[in-house]
């Protein structure tokens, strides 16, 4: 089976179209006598816009196709016709693009929600005809003026997934198995580390027909903040999650210990961007029908003072209790 490349960081080069010429023309017919100018104005050239689809989930379409153009604007013509307007390009981009000017890093835009658009490149204005310059003392103008050149810009777009929950763990923690549970999203799954290489987008659905959206972030590991593993190829996509829902394998994996764990996340989360740490969160011990995994449960809750939820992911133990808990989360 054949997977879409993800790609959440390109650059994309802008080209507008240029305007059409004004047209230089004077009326020759037959029963007119004197005919005066009459060249019409051109035509505006194209915009390059992005705009949001949700049906879009990676910058891929950029990545493959950087340098984009706008058709220009006709050429005016006589008879006082003004040119054809270029057509706009609408470039398809997932909801959360940032766009940076790609020489200062600036942010320029974010394109949040569907149908959002921003503008990257202008059309140049279309020249004027020579009928602009008919007066009295000037009965037969040539005059006219070309088309003005479309804005030309160069950016460099990154996309960070808008969620309202991140699913956040250590390699194998079981977040890509939850997500098949609370969703209908299908990540791939398997026993070693980083079987998720992108963030995957899930939609939970409760029984009054709302529906919030899920992140599984694929796994932290320590100096994931200096970009270690997948670094900050991920960490990004945590920034817009309303609130974050804490994995913690209660297995015992790798010999690691599931408090320390839990405060490695936080560390991790805390040296990337401080503030995340201030938004509401659910702690989760997976795998409870683990042997072992009780008597985990009982350490982590004395050197914690936490309660998390109890889950098992696997077997679907805990997960009615896990959505309800997340939607009164939502709810305030």
């Amino acid at each position: 089976m054949k997977f879409q490349k993800f790609i959440d960081s390109v650059v994309l080069h802008a080209n507008a179209g240029n305007g059409g010429n004004g047209c230089s023309s004077f009326r020759r017919e037959k029963f007119v006598p004197k005919g005066g100018p009459d060249g019409g104005d051109g035509g505006r050239g194209g915009h390059v816009i992005l705009q949001a689809d949700p049906n879009e989930t990676s910058l891929i379409g950029v990545y493959y196709s950087p340098h984009r153009k706008a058709e220009p604007g006709g050429f005016g013509k006589g008879k006082q016709m003004t040119g054809k307007c270029g057509e706009d390009l609408i470039v398809k981009v997932p909801m959360g693009t940032e766009i940076r000017n790609r020489e200062t890093d600036e942010l320029v835009a974010e394109i949040l929600n569907a149908d959002d658009q921003f503008i990257a490149a202008r059309g140049g204005e279309g020249g004027r005809g020579n009928i602009h310059w008919k007066s009295s003392t000037n009965q037969a103008p040539t005059d006219h003026t070309n088309g003005e050149p479309g804005e030309e810009f160069a950016f460099h777009l990154v996309l960070k997934i808008v969620a309202d929950i991140g699913l956040v763990g250590y390699p194998n923690a079981g977040k890509s198995s939850l997500l098949t549970k609370i969703s209908k999203a299908h990540p791939k799954i398997g026993a070693y580390p980083f079987t998720t290489l992108n963030p995957i987008i899930g939609t939970m659905t409760f029984e009054d027909y709302s529906s919030l959206t899920v992140a599984d972030i694929p796994g932290l590991i320590d100096g994931a903040h200096l970009g270690i593993g997948l670094g900050h190829e991920f960490l990004r996509h945590i920034e817009r999650s309303s609130f974050l829902v804490i994995i913690i394998d209660m297995a015992g994996t790798d010999n690691r210990i599931p408090h320390e764990d839990y405060y490695a996340l936080l560390k991790e989360l805390e040296l990337y961007k401080k503030e995340i740490l201030d938004r509401p969160r659910l702690i989760v011990a997976n795998k409870m029908d683990a042997p072992e995994a009780e008597e985990k449960l009982k350490e982590f809750i004395k050197n914690t003072s936490l309660n998390p939820i109890p889950i098992s992911a696997e077997s679907g133990e805990g997960l009615d209790e896990l959505k309800k808990l997340i939607e009164e989360m939502c709810e305030k």
